[in-house]
């Protein structure tokens, strides 16, 4: 049997360290909600949508042309980010225009998109 180089073989607690992180440790709501907007973001049709809003405001009706589909579907996505404060909306006239919430939003999902063509 090969031995696992990133086992930790030792029985030292370093407790410093361990103090250190569990002062600063959210609570599980907290965890929750944040694997949740993973979760949210982790859908396809969803992130070409916020790859689309982080180069400009969209309406329905565009988002769906870039996307090749229907303007129903995209409906259907916007209103679950919107929901969850990913994305907000505008009205003019007859259009809803819909743009990234906030910088957080805009920085979570290119740094994501940095990584990930950083790492190939």
């Amino acid at each position: 049997m090969s031995r696992n180089e990133f086992f930790c073989d030792c029985n030292v607690i370093h407790q410093e360290a361990v103090l250190e992180v569990l002062q600063k440790m959210p609570d599980e709501n907290t965890f929750n909600r944040l694997a949740d907007l993973f979760k949210l973001i982790g859908d396809t049709t969803r992130c070409r949508i916020l790859f689309a809003l982080d180069q400009r405001e969209m309406c329905v009706c565009d988002l769906a042309n870039v996307l090749n589909m229907t303007k129903s579907s995209i409906s259907h996505q916007l209103a679950v980010l919107r929901r969850s404060g990913v994305v907000k909306c505008r009205k003019s006239g007859k259009e809803v225009y819909y743009e990234l919430d906030d910088d957080h939003i805009v920085k979570l999902f290119e740094v994501g998109l940095e990584h990930i063509n950083h790492k190939g």
